[in-house]
């Protein structure tokens, strides 16, 4: 049987770390050539991309900064030259701060929707044209379970995320009858780098409130991108997934 993306290029965003390179590494897994992205983490997209071809894989390292319309343009012009048209996309690519209101100034609110909801639409913008003229395309916006609920010590985050879910929604009823799907995930607290800058004894506390009190593994999110990509999924667009151990039901 041939892989499951077997002839297909795959684009991720914010591929270096944690989720993009977990998302990464398994649609290399299942036979796609995949473009790694990062913006300042050279040489863990380096690595990432190491890894994929270590085990056979085909793969390349791309810098961008998704907020910059210059930027995205010129990824993926790069990507389509190298590998070939872009058919599955995971954006990843974010930014993080746990701050109070007071924290939250206007600087911050404009860099994190910059990265984290304009982000998403310039680099689906950039792809969507090909996927509607090849009547084919699947994508994954990673959002947050911050964007199902109140995050009073990340409000500028969950805003973003909340925007995300919307776009998902309605990308997906735009183009669902020109053969591409949309969908995202909202994770919960997972284990990566994003959570470096949250207080231990916080990070405890929120483990421990947990129904299933662990955080989550990067790997698992990657599963359900591929799922997500796949024809697997075929009867599915416009839908989150969570992934937060439960975290989503508590008040």
């Amino acid at each position: 049987m041939a892989p499951e993306f077997q002839d297909r290029v795959a684009l991720v965003t914010g591929g270096s770390r944690g989720i993009g390179r977990a998302c990464a590494e398994n649609i290399a897994a299942a036979g796609a050539a995949v473009a790694v992205n990062y913006h300042s983490a050279e040489q863990a997209a380096r690595e990432t991309v190491a890894l994929i071809e270590s085990e056979g894989g085909r793969a390349m390292a791309i810098h961008a900064d998704v907020s910059l319309p210059d930027d995205v343009e010129r990824m993926v012009a790069e990507v389509e030259r190298t590998l070939g048209p872009i058919d599955l996309l995971v954006n990843n690519a974010g930014v993080f701060d746990h701050v109070t209101h007071r924290e939250t100034t206007l600087e911050l609110w404009n860099r994190t929707l910059a990265v984290n909801l304009t982000g998403v639409y310039l680099v689906t913008w950039e792809v969507k044209e090909g996927m509607l003229a090849r009547r084919f395309g699947r994508i994954v916006n990673i959002a947050s379970i911050a964007g199902l609920r109140p995050r009073p010590n990340c409000i500028a985050y969950a805003a973003s995320k909340a925007g995300v879910i919307s776009f998902t929604k309605s990308v997906a009823e735009a183009w669902a009858r020109d053969g591409l799907r949309v969908n995202a995930i909202a994770p919960g607290l997972i284990d990566t780098e994003i959570l470096d800058g949250v207080d231990q004894q916080r990070l405890d506390e929120l483990v421990a409130s947990t129904p299933i009190p662990r955080m989550g593994r990067p790997q698992e999110i990657a599963e359900l991108a591929v799922f997500l990509l796949s024809e697997r999924s075929s009867f599915m667009t416009g839908q989150t997934l969570v992934a937060s151990g439960g975290r989503v039901m508590l008040p």
